[in-house]
């Protein structure tokens, strides 16, 4: 008498589940992630979205209009369809609502001048990723005696592209932290490292009852007022010149410090809470906020992507996880702090003083 199958054994007809074999399809796309990554530096380089921007163009306009060689502009501009930042219908190109809205130079939305840096500075510097995971030490301008800061300071128009990149990287966050934090609570705010302004602008434009500002190096300020002034705050808004580390920080209800924490270490990132808790007032708030890691550091990404940006940038600055900075902002004094999800990769913790 046969024996009856055991459960779970596939007879004849039995429904068969099929498992797909690996492929290495994701890895590969991942490792050669650079040819889309410079296409779109490229393309913001060469202003393909602030032309287009002006209206839709044939491949014939476009390619006189950027100055580009016949032999591979029309692989460029497709490749570009390709990835969904443009569009291409009856070979006319025009920008998708996400690039026009994002990349066109001349609408205030622009994130291009963080890509415009990732592009003059980053790209290359990246390049060394192996040699500064092996010797602890950036790969940038400082690998040979130089000095971040003082390279991107020494011309205006190095300056300016950084202050606009800080614009691009900082614009998400200003728009939620003007939107989730209770302003209504509060009448003063500054920007601790403001660079061209937007989280002070963002936060005025929200709320009328607020006086706020910025601080940061004297070279910032002409660049930070004229942002200011092209919004119509500059009776509400104006600029504090100092160094957070040589000068003590302004006073106001509510301090904020946004993608700055992280360019330093772990003693420099306790001075500067140290400093901005005591130019709170008893019941101010400190708000910090970057691409925070996850607690179980398994999610973002790019937090924990831009902790080796610092690695290629900064000698001793990394990343950090809500939790650690909760934990810091207690250890020089803070009451209360905790964190709150912003728009994107960004979290804020908020100190209560």
């Amino acid at each position: 008498m046969p024996s009856t199958p055991n459960v779970g054994q596939q007879g004849p007809g039995a429904d068969v589940k099929y498992q797909p074999e690996p492929t290495p399809e994701r890895l590969l796309q991942l490792g050669m992630g650079f040819w889309a990554s410079k296409t779109l530096l490229s393309a913001v380089e060469l202003g393909v979205f602030t032309r287009l921007a002006s209206g839709p163009s044939d491949a014939a306009e476009l390619i006189e209009a950027l100055g580009l060689h016949p032999r591979s502009a029309l692989d460029f501009l497709d490749a570009l369809v390709a990835l969904n930042l443009l569009e291409r219908e009856a070979g006319i190109y025009r920008n998708t609502p996400e690039t026009g809205l994002f990349l066109d130079m001349t609408k205030p939305g622009y994130v291009g001048g963080l890509l415009e840096m990732a592009n003059a500075r980053l790209y290359p510097f990246w390049g060394s990723l192996t040699e500064a995971l092996r010797t602890g030490r950036p790969q940038n301008e400082a690998k040979h005696g130089g000095n971040l800061f003082d390279t991107i300071y020494r011309d205006e128009a190095g300056l300016r592209r950084f202050l606009r990149a800080m614009t691009g990287v900082s614009l998400g966050a200003a728009k939620a932290i003007a939107q989730k934090f209770p302003w209504k609570n509060y009448s003063t705010f500054i920007d601790i490292g403001t660079a061209q302004g937007a989280l002070p602008v963002q936060i005025a434009l929200a709320h009328a009852h607020l006086l706020g500002g910025g601080f940061d190096l004297p070279e910032v300020g002409p660049v930070f007022n004229e942002y200011v002034t092209l919004h119509g705050l500059q009776e509400r808004v104006r600029f504090h010149a100092g160094n957070f580390f040589k000068d003590p920080c302004p006073a106001a209800d509510v301090l904020v410090m946004g993608h700055i924490l992280h360019d330093w270490n772990l003693e420099e990132k306790l001075e500067l809470l140290a400093k901005c808790y005591a130019a709170l007032p008893p019941g101010g708030c400190l708000i910090v906020y970057d691409a925070m890691i996850d607690d179980d550091r398994k999610q973002n990404a790019f937090g924990l992507l831009m902790s080796l940006n610092m690695l290629i940038e900064t000698p001793g600055g990394f990343d950090y996880t809500g939790a650690q900075c909760c934990a810091w902002m207690k250890e020089v004094g803070f009451s209360q702090a905790r964190v709150e999800l912003l728009a994107g990769p960004d979290s804020m913790v908020i100190g209560i003083r």
